[in-house]
This record gives C-alpha cells, sequence and structure tokens, in this order.
C-alpha cells in the first residue's frame, strides 16, 4: 500500500511538473518576459544546466549528461527505499522527491536544461527561480526531516 501511495504522488508530482513547464514554454512566455503577478511574485522563464539554485551550472553536453546520470541513479535509491517505507508518509515524502526528481531529469535529458519559471522576491532581492519539481522537492525532503524529529522525540 505505501508503495503505491508513494508511486502515485512521483506520478502526480511530474505529470504537474511537465504540464506546468509545457505551459509557460508554450503559452505563457511567448516571448519571454517577466510578468509581475503580486508585488514579491514574478512569472519568469529561466534554463538551470546546474544544481540547486544554478550551483555547478555546467553548459555543454558533459555536465548535462553527468547531473542526469546522478539524478537517475538517486531516483533508484529513493525508489528502494520508498519500498522498503514502512510510514505511508515516508513513502508519500519519497513519491514527492522522485517525482520532482524525474520531472528535472526530463528536462535535463529532453530540453538540456531544467525549465524554472516561478519568481519570488522582497526588497530587491530574488530568491532563484524554481518549479513545481523543486517545490515537490522542498515538500518531500521537509516531511522527512519532520519524522526524523518525531521519531527521535518519540525514541526518546
Amino acid at each position: 500500500m505505501n508503495l503505491r501511495i508513494g508511486l502515485g504522488l512521483a506520478l502526480l508530482a511530474a505529470a504537474l511538473d511537465q504540464l506546468t513547464k509545457w505551459w509557460i514554454v508554450t503559452e505563457v512566455m511567448r516571448p519571454p518576459q517577466v510578468i509581475e503577478v503580486t508585488p514579491f511574485f514574478n512569472l519568469v522563464l529561466g534554463y538551470n544546466r546546474g544544481v540547486s539554485f544554478g550551483m555547478f551550472n555546467m553548459h555543454g553536453d558533459t555536465g548535462r549528461w553527468l547531473l542526469a546520470g546522478l539524478a537517475a541513479t538517486i531516483t533508484i535509491a529513493l525508489i528502494v527505499w520508498m519500498w522498503r517505507a514502512e510510514k505511508p508518509w515516508i513513502a508519500g515524502a519519497l513519491g514527492l522527491i522522485i517525482g520532482g526528481a524525474v520531472g528535472n531529469l526530463w528536462d535535463r535529458v529532453f530540453v538540456g536544461a531544467v525549465v524554472d519559471f516561478l519568481d519570488f522576491h522582497a526588497a530587491g532581492y530574488h530568491w532563484p527561480a524554481f518549479n513545481i519539481a523543486d517545490s515537490a522537492i522542498f515538500c518531500g525532503a521537509a516531511i522527512l526531516i519532520w519524522d526524523s524529529f518525531v521519531t527521535s522525540a518519540d525514541d526518546a
């Protein structure tokens, strides 16, 4: 049952990620622009060839395939962990992370870079643009961290 929960969330996260990226690239950002949605949030179009926050930004095919291979390897390890998960929320958290990883992996393989479009800012400072996959990864990781604190507190 836990595996079904995790795989379902993985599929949902990856599908929502790819659908929103398709919509942004093909409909909203023709031509590329900055769309102010609120005083603290814009829609933008960015292509990230690195990892989180553009770190390890690598132009060219070597970096693209290196990061894609790393993401695929980590995804396989997370699927094994999810398969062994005893708690449904752990399987769900891992599913969110896997779905986000697959969404961004798809971009690396077929676009050459990860499509980012959500831009939050305040007082002239911008958080690096991100996407639905990044949000799913963040939420899944937050649930795992929360569980580690709750489990530790229960054991004490």
